[in-house]
């Protein structure tokens, strides 16, 4: 049976193509007398597809066919969604379009819960941070959902909705934060070439590949990493209404989906239908239509952000990087 709302989609769709159907045939085969038939029939076909697609906008805002909004996060987490340093890293995921389609979704009057699917390693803190926050302000239920990988930063923006749901087989946790730099000091002295220090503050350039750490240096790096970790604990452990001390014991292992289900570190094993058959029950109705939300960006964008997301396999975790430092900082 057709709902009141899918005949008035469908009216409007069928009176927007007659309409611009009728003014393509006055603009392009009977008006021009000069214009070969075939060249006017080709033409007012693609007014008329035109048409068709401003006409389908039309209805969708007018008679929209969701009540749930879907929300991806898929690959590293960082603010713009830039690729690494190297042609062969991946782009990643830009917060701030994130952060943008749960707010436009929480605007939305038609949408009465979000969906926040979570496929990441992690990425950049704060960026995630961002995204943790957006979903903590829904005014709505927020489950997310992980299939593969929800690590590290991935896990920390689960920490802010209502509940989490995995596979068996999924890959949850990392809690935890590690700091790397390269020391490329012996090697510097090898091909001839030196560091001499131009700075001003004690610590501008601690973490610089091309000198060994001192040990108020080491310390000092330490410091930030326990710090951020803190952080990241308090975090999993308010969010999730997990200890702390059970959250520190984890030592930032990953588990695979039913022993993090066993410890508590996700609500509920099931696919994504079952999740949508519980929502539905939680929102008082037989099933649910869900809408995926995408960033407002240009098509070219959006071809080029596909064309670099790839398979990850393990949680890499939050990363933020230094660049005048060379001190790369993740969880």
């Amino acid at each position: 049976m057709v709902s009141s709302e899918g005949l008035g989609r469908l009216l409007i769709v069928v009176l927007g193509a007659a309409v611009f159907a009728a003014i393509g045939v006055a603009l392009f085969v009977v008006a021009p007398s000069n214009m070969t038939d075939l060249v006017g029939i080709v033409l007012a076909l693609a007014v008329v597809l035109v048409g068709l697609r401003i006409a389908g906008n039309i209805a969708n805002s007018l008679f929209p066919g969701y009540d749930v909004a879907e929300v991806a996060v898929e690959g590293p987490i960082t603010r713009d969604g830039g690729g690494g340093r190297f042609p062969s890293s991946p782009g990643s995921t830009p917060a701030d379009d994130i952060v943008d389609q749960i707010d436009r979704a929480d605007e939305d009057e038609t949408v009465d819960a979000l969906l926040l699917k979570l496929n990441t390693p992690g990425g950049e803190v704060v960026p995630s941070d961002d995204i943790r926050l957006a979903a903590e302000r829904f005014d709505g239920p927020t489950v997310a959902y992980t299939t593969d990988v929800c690590a590290s930063g991935g896990y920390w923006i689960a920490s802010g909705c209502d509940e989490l749901w995995a596979r068996d087989g999924s890959i949850v946790g990392s809690i935890g934060v590690i700091g790397s730099r390269v020391n490329a000091s012996d090697l510097a002295e090898k091909v001839g070439l030196s560091y001499e220090r131009f700075a001003a503050g004690e610590y501008k350039d601690a973490g610089t590949p091309l000198k060994d750490l001192e040990e108020n240096e080491r310390e000092y790096l330490q410091g930030l990493i326990d710090d951020y970790y803190e952080t990241f604990v308090e975090r999993v452990s308010d969010g999730r209404d997990l200890d702390s001390e059970f959250v520190r014991d984890t030592e930032a292992r990953i588990y695979l989906g039913e022993e993090a289900y066993e410890m508590d570190l996700v609500d509920h094993l099931g696919t994504r239908r079952e999740i949508e058959t519980e929502l539905a029950d939680r929102l008082d109705r037989d099933e649910i239509s869900v809408e995926e939300f995408e960033p407002d960006r240009p098509l070219m964008a959006r071809v080029g952000t596909g064309a670099q997301q790839v398979a990850y396999a393990f949680g890499a975790g939050i990363s933020g990087l230094a660049e005048d430092r060379e001190f790369r900082l993740r969880t």
